[in-house]
């Protein structure tokens, strides 16, 4: 033949989805390795018409597994982000939805001991040098599928899967808040904005709403249909990505980092309908946001992004702080997304001179849509 099959599990996890492949069944050149990946994704194309992407970056993610020789993890899990358009697979950060997927996998292909009816998943992300644990319901040695679960952006319900992003805050820059403040300026020709910059599960910069002049209830379809909303956003993002010495210079954030930082814009709870047409109430929500991914919105929410952002609203005097209105005697922050919602368990606590991320968790779904081989032709593995 004069292709090469590679064992491949295709898996929805949370409102993501990609292909979940074992580390030894790709090839140890890290460079031959994503050129196998490009290809299995048919990317670099608009389409990605001659692999198993979906022309969306929501579908357009890979996660590669193994055993881990760590005492602390039993599976090490590295995520890739494909671009569509261009021959690179981004892995400065982590996805939280691919995560969801990691525990169901490592059960179902034997990677951990089958423990009914919960069985703990200790996973460590490469990307990111933390460690996530999964509680995944099993039964009969497989991990269940069906429950009562709901999470919005996924039609029906599934078995829930608990997350728990342990210790994550710092997880790329190594500091909670990278430039030690809870709000700086950022410039960007005749504009200046006030924004906040935090790094938990993965780093992101906060803008206000209101101080990019629209409402923060635009839907990702409007958010799209308006070129110089993306084009700000992107420049924000990339001068962010400067500031926090992810690239030397902010010009060539979108080709050398175009995943991260993510950038998402807040403002208060307010009335909004989602993608659906449901009715969202102020009083349903903590907090309005909408996040950027690879310069176009979020269809939902991104579960990193998530919890970045309900870390923020945590810590006084960030911009998402301004806008959140906290309930009293709960941990949970609920956030207003252009799907419907979104809550996260969040614990800040005062730690020295700055703040320490103690506890982040979200419940999540994920299932597995199919199994086999994907096939890649040999003169993309030489």
């Amino acid at each position: 033949m004069d292709q090469e099959r590679i064992r491949c599990a295709f898996i929805r996890g949370g409102t993501s989805r990609g292909a979940y492949l074992l580390e030894k069944d790709l090839p140890r050149d890290p460079v031959l390795r994503d050129q196998v990946i490009l290809a299995i994704y048919g990317s670099p194309d608009p389409r990605q018409i001659d692999g198993i992407g979906g022309a969306d970056s929501l579908t357009s993610k890979v996660a590669i597994i193994s055993p881990s020789d760590r005492p602390d993890a039993d599976v090490d899990y590295t995520f890739g982000q494909v671009s569509i358009t261009t021959a690179l697979v981004d892995y400065k950060g982590n996805c939280g939805n691919i995560s969801a997927g990691v525990g169901p996998f490592a059960v179902d292909e034997g990677l951990v001991k089958a423990v009914e009816p919960i069985t703990r998943v200790r996973i460590y992300n490469t990307n990111t040098k933390k460690i996530i644990v999964a509680d995944v319901p099993v039964k009969d040695g497989k991990a269940l599928v069906e429950g009562d679960c709901a999470i919005d952006g996924v039609p029906g319900t599934g078995a829930r899967i608990m997350l728990d992003f342990v210790d994550s805050g710092g997880a790329v820059t190594g500091k909670l808040l990278p430039t030690g403040n809870v709000r700086d300026t950022i410039r960007v020709e005749d504009r200046s904005y006030t924004v906040s910059l935090v790094d938990a599960a993965n780093p992101a910069i906060f803008v206000k709403a209101a101080d990019l002049g629209i409402r923060g209830t635009e839907l990702a379809s409007e958010i799209d249909a308006n070129p110089w909303l993306l084009a700000e956003l992107e420049r924000i993002r990339s001068i962010g990505a400067e500031m926090i010495g992810l690239v030397q210079d902010h010009r060539d954030a979108t080709r050398l980092s175009p995943a991260v930082p993510k950038v998402a814009f807040v403002s208060p709870p307010q009335e909004y309908r989602t993608s659906k047409g449901d009715a969202i109430q102020p009083q349903d929500i903590d907090l309005t946001a909408r996040i950027m991914s690879m310069q176009k919105a979020h269809k939902a929410y991104a579960v990193t992004g998530a919890i970045v952002t309900a870390t923020a609203a945590k810590i006084p005097g960030t911009v998402v702080n301004d806008c959140f209105r906290p309930r009293e005697g709960t941990d949970f922050v609920r956030i207003g997304h252009s799907s419907g919602r979104l809550a996260l368990e969040i614990v800040v606590e005062p730690r020295g001179d700055g703040w320490f991320l103690k506890r982040a968790a979200l419940e999540r779904t994920a299932r597995r849509i199919m199994d086999g081989f994907v096939y890649v032709p040999k003169s993309k593995m030489s």
